[in-house]
C-alpha cells in the first residue's frame, strides 16, 4: 500500500556532496519515523540516519556531523544531505519509512527499492 521512490543518487568524488530524497505514496494514514540505510557490497544493511515525525534525529556514528536527515511532512518526503562523502560511504542507500496504512492499526516497515551512491577517490 506504500510506495517509497528514492533519488539523488549517483556518481561523486570524495569531499563532495549529494543529495538523497524519497517520497512516500499510497493509502497511508500515518507516517511515523523515515530514514535512511545503506549496503555496501559484501556487508550487512546498516543505520545511517532517521528522523520521527516530531523531528527528533539519529545518526550513525561515521555519519553524524557530515550528513542531515530532513523530512516534509506535507509531502511525505525524507531527504538526506550527504557533504564530504568519503569512499567509504560508497553503498547501495535505501529509504526506510514506518508507516500505519490507511484502515490499518499496526505500523509496517516499507523500503524503496535503492540508488546507488558511489565516492570515488
Amino acid at each position: 500500500q506504500v510506495h517509497l521512490v528514492e533519488s539523488g543518487g549517483g556518481l561523486v568524488q570524495a569531499g563532495g556532496s549529494l543529495r538523497l530524497s524519497c517520497t512516500a505514496s499510497g493509502k497511508i494514514f500515518d507516517i511515523n519515523a523515515m530514514g535512511w540505510y545503506r549496503q555496501a557490497p559484501g556487508k550487512q544493511r546498516e543505520l545511517v540516519a532517521t528522523i520521527t515525525g516530531g523531528g527528533i534525529t539519529k545518526y550513525a556514528d561515521v555519519v553524524r556531523g557530515r550528513f542531515t536527515i530532513s523530512r516534509d511532512n506535507a509531502k511525505n518526503t525524507v531527504s538526506l544531505q550527504m557533504n564530504s562523502l568519503k569512499p567509504e560511504d560508497t553503498a547501495v542507500y535505501y529509504c526506510n519509512c514506518n508507516a500505519v496504512p490507511l484502515g490499518d492499526f499496526l505500523t509496517r516497515n516499507y523500503w524503496g527499492q535503492g540508488t546507488q551512491v558511489t565516492v570515488s577517490s
